[in-house]
C-alpha cells in the first residue's frame, strides 16, 4: 500500500503530483460548490420537460407548460401594432391644433418623433436637432419656410432641392465666382450683412465699406432677403439680422457665402415614410422649436 503523504502546513494529503517543488493538496470540492451545481444539473433537467427543447425534425418538444417565445412575441407585436394604429389613424387624419392640445397623444407622439427623428435627421440635424456645421438648428425657431406644422410637413414630404416636382428651392447665386459682383464689392456687402448682428463693427474705419455694402445689398440681395434683411419665408431666403446662421456669421464665412454661393439640401420622404410618420415629424420639429424660451 503506497504511503499517503501530507501537507505539513495544511495536514491535507497530496494527491503524488509535483511541479518545481510545488506540491498539489487533495482538497475536495467546497461542498456549497457542489450543491449548486447539483442543483443547477436537476432544474436544467426539469426545465427541459416543461418549456421546449429537444428537436424533432421538423418540429420540437412542446413542454408541459405550453410556453412558446415565438407565438408570445408574435401576440405581443399585433396587440403593439392595434394600439399604434389607433393613435396613428388619428395623427394622420386629425387636425395639427387638435392634435397639440392634446396632451396625452403629444406625449406619444414626442417619444415616436424622437425615435424617428434620431433615424432619419439625426444624421444631419444632430441628435439633439440643434444642427451641425451647414444643416440649420431646428430648435431655436428660425425658419427658412416657416414653422408651423403645416409648413414642416411640406418641406418633408417634398424635399429641398429634390427631384420632386414641388420641392422647395433654394440657391444663393455664387455672386463673385460667377463675377456678378466684383471683389470689393462682396466683400462691401459682406462687411454691411455682418454689421447687422453686430453693431460695434461699424467703426468710423469700416463706416463707409458698410455703407457701400448697404448700396450693394439694396440692388442685389434684397430681392430675398428682403430690404430689411429680415428673410423671405416665401422662397426660404434667411433672416440676416439675427444670430441664427446655417454656415456661419463671422465675416470670412459670409464672405465666402457672397463668394461662392450657398446650396442646401434635404431628401424627399413622401416616399420612405408615410403620412402618419411624417406627420408625427412635423409635430416633433415643431415641438422642438416651441420648447425653446
Amino acid at each position: 500500500m503506497a504511503e499517503v503523504e501530507r501537507d505539513s502546513v495544511s495536514g491535507r494529503e497530496t494527491t503524488g503530483h509535483e511541479w518545481n517543488g510545488i506540491k498539489e493538496l487533495d482538497t475536495p470540492v467546497p461542498r456549497g460548490v457542489l450543491m449548486f451545481l447539483i442543483v443547477t444539473h436537476i432544474w436544467a433537467i426539469v426545465w427541459w420537460f416543461l418549456v421546449p427543447a429537444w428537436p424533432l425534425g421538423t418540429t420540437y418538444t412542446r413542454g408541459f407548460l405550453w410556453t412558446d417565445q415565438r407565438t408570445t412575441v408574435e401576440a405581443q407585436v399585433v396587440e403593439g401594432q392595434q394600439e399604434r394604429a389607433a393613435w396613428m389613424a388619428r395623427i394622420e387624419t386629425e387636425p395639427y391644433n387638435a392634435i397639440m392640445a392634446d396632451e396625452a397623444l403629444m406625449q406619444t407622439v414626442r417619444h415616436t418623433g424622437r425615435q424617428l427623428f434620431g433615424d432619419n435627421c439625426a444624421a444631419c440635424h444632430g441628435r439633439d436637432g440643434k444642427g451641425r456645421a451647414n444643416y440649420p438648428d431646428l430648435t431655436d425657431g428660425d425658419w427658412l419656410w416657416g414653422g408651423s406644422p403645416e409648413l414642416i410637413e411640406q418641406t418633408l414630404r417634398v424635399g429641398i432641392n429634390t427631384a420632386h416636382p414641388d420641392s422647395r428651392i433654394a440657391q444663393m447665386p455664387a455672386f463673385g465666382r460667377d463675377q456678378m459682383l466684383e471683389r470689393e464689392q462682396v466683400r462691401s456687402v459682406a462687411a454691411y450683412v455682418y454689421s447687422l448682428t453686430h453693431p460695434d463693427y461699424s467703426t468710423p474705419q469700416n463706416i463707409d465699406r458698410v455703407n457701400a455694402g448697404r448700396e450693394v445689398f439694396v440692388t442685389t440681395c434684397a430681392t430675398c432677403h428682403g430690404e430689411n434683411a429680415a428673410g423671405n419665408l416665401e422662397v426660404g431666403a434667411p433672416n440676416l439680422t439675427d444670430a441664427h446662421w446655417v454656415y456661419g456669421g463671422d465675416l470670412d464665412t459670409i464672405i465666402a457665402s457672397v463668394h461662392g454661393g450657398r446650396q442646401g439640401h434635404m431628401p424627399t420622404w413622401d416616399e420612405r415614410l408615410t403620412k402618419a410618420e411624417i406627420r408625427t415629424l412635423a409635430l416633433y420639429v415643431h415641438d422642438l422649436g416651441a420648447q425653446q424660451p
